[in-house]
């Protein structure tokens, strides 16, 4: 019985250690005025970009919006995998426990089959005739019965523990095997994140110095243009949307990140991405969110955009591949992607799926 204890006591060990293996992968901001990005260039200042330049631009945002996608698909895999291994480790001490209760039941059940086999193997009326104090049988006789009864119930508890115990080891299997699919999902979602990365990386590296500078006014502008027509729409007018304490909270937390490098997969406190940045922020205002843009846009609260209010997350994309906090004014403070740091944009410098918000 103790081997049996010892062995089990040890496979709930080897499970935990297994399960860690796997699973190892400032002052308020005052609310901003309308973001003011690099201004579209008079004629005469700079050469017209060519055809061939904004081709890149288009090209690198198509490989950054794919990392952006792999990510996500990353990120909810890791989530799905910190869970499960809790789980499991939550299951494994549960077999351990129910194996020492299990062990204890075995050991007052055959007690109490051995004060009974003391009590007499003669039939119960052949001790009643040969019973000198009747009266003393009697009163024996109902303990005796009452130990039956006792040792009924102790059978009947070790059978369901015996379940119990089983169902344990079922469900350990089946989050060993979904553990085992997030993982590699995760390691999947990685080589892709890292395939477009690289993709990115060396087609900006085969850029002049002047081309990049070009490059990255290209993309200023566009999203001037962007932030521009959205505003002009007038879709602001009739915003009066007042945030509240938290997400006031929320909105300190991620201006006091502006700065900090984008790193996928990165949830702080030296790097973000897009979600990690805003789980991370309303996770520091007492509230927990999914921690993917795809989720967060799933689970959370929608909001029109008139009602909308500093705290509340902007979703973009009709993937739902990224994720950035509205901070006022038609502003948003987001990490965007990899070569970027967290920073203010404007809200309508993407194209909006739409709004969500984390709190009541």
């Amino acid at each position: 019985m103790r081997s049996g204890k010892r062995t089990m006591t040890l496979a709930a060990i080897a499970v935990v250690c297994a399960v860690t293996v796997l699973a190892a992968p400032g002052a308020a901001y005052a609310s901003p005025g309308r973001p003011d990005p690099t201004p579209v260039p008079s004629g005469g200042t700079t050469p017209a970009p060519g055809k061939d330049l904004e081709a890149v631009r288009k090209k690198l945002d198509d490989l950054y919006h794919d990392a952006a996608v792999a990510t996500d698909v990353y990120n909810a895999a890791q989530e799905k995998t910190e869970k499960q291994s809790a789980e499991i480790v939550r299951l494994a001490q549960e077999i351990v426990k129910g194996q020492e209760r299990l062990a204890e039941l075995k050991d007052r059940a055959g007690a109490a089959a051995r004060a009974q086999y003391r009590g007499g193997g003669l039939p119960p009326e052949v001790q009643l005739w040969l019973s000198n104090n009747p009266q003393e049988f009697l009163d024996d006789a109902g303990t005796v019965r009452q130990g039956e009864r006792a040792t009924k119930g102790l059978l009947a508890e070790m059978t369901r523990t015996q379940e119990d115990l089983q169902q344990y080891a079922r469900d350990a299997s089946e989050q060993w095997t979904r553990l085992e699919a997030n993982r590699k999902a995760k390691e999947e979602a990685k080589k892709k994140i890292e395939k477009q990365i690289a993709a990115a990386e060396k087609l900006e590296s085969r850029l002049k110095k002047q081309e990049l500078e070009r490059l990255r006014k290209l993309e200023d502008e566009a999203a001037y243009k962007a932030q521009t027509a959205w505003l002009d729409s007038g879709v602001l007018k009739e915003n009066r949307g007042k945030t509240s304490a938290q997400g006031q909270k929320a909105v300190k937390f991620a201006a006091d990140q502006i700065g900090k490098p984008y790193v996928w997969g990165a949830e702080g406190p030296a790097s973000y991405d897009c979600s990690g940045l805003t789980s991370q922020a309303w996770a520091a205002a007492g509230t927990a969110i999914p921690r993917t843009s795809q989720e967060q846009w799933k689970q959370l609260r929608h909001v029109d955009i008139k009602d909308m209010r500093p705290g509340d997350l902007i979703i973009y994309f009709g993937d739902a591949s990224h994720v950035a906090m509205y901070i006022g004014d038609g502003a948003i403070v987001h990490a965007p992607r990899p070569g970027r740091t967290v920073t203010i944009a404007g809200a309508g410098s993407m194209p909006i799926l739409g709004v969500v918000r984390p709190d009541a």
